[in-house]
């Protein structure tokens, strides 16, 4: 961690699945500039750098299910679930750590209509807080545990 980053969190869940949703929480995770390795998707326009992790708040997760969504982690097809960190209100081109890789916030998460098969309401319900796409700075391994400090707040 570099010496301005700040602990604002703790990494929950690393998840991946061959594709679709729901993605399987793993032990750990090896994380590359394409994403996690092994995390398959179903749809192309997931497959941009710019796009190699979706993150999600555990503190949006728990709202959902006191809504009556049953919802676990890697549920909604989040790689990385976080607790703490309130990702949704970081503006894009926050620069985070996660264990040992580095990322960068690059937009808010759209839902789509894969969220209908957990629940049709769940798309309108989850939008505004459906986490957030990243790029990978900087690979290597992600672990449920491991701190999450945020290296700068906007891009330099």
């Amino acid at each position: 961690m570099s010496k301005s980053a700040h602990n604002c969190g703790t990494v929950v869940a690393v998840c991946r699945s061959d594709g679709g949703i729901p993605k399987v929480p793993q032990d750990v995770v090896h994380v590359t500039e394409a994403g996690i390795t092994g995390d398959g998707h179903d749809h192309a326009k997931h497959n941009k750098n710019t796009r190699a992790l979706s993150l999600f708040d555990e503190e949006i997760l728990l709202q959902l299910r006191s809504e009556g969504y049953d919802l676990l982690a890697g549920s909604i097809g989040e790689n990385v679930l976080l607790r703490g960190v309130l990702v949704q209100q970081m503006p894009p081109g926050t620069l985070l750590q996660l264990g040992e890789v580095t990322i960068r916030l690059e937009e808010p998460r759209k839902p789509c209509f894969v969220l209908d098969a957990i629940d049709p309401k769940l798309k309108a319900e989850i939008t505004g807080r459906c986490g957030y796409m990243t790029s990978v700075l900087r690979g290597g391994k992600i672990k449920p545990g491991d701190p999450v400090a945020e290296v700068a707040s906007t891009l330099q």
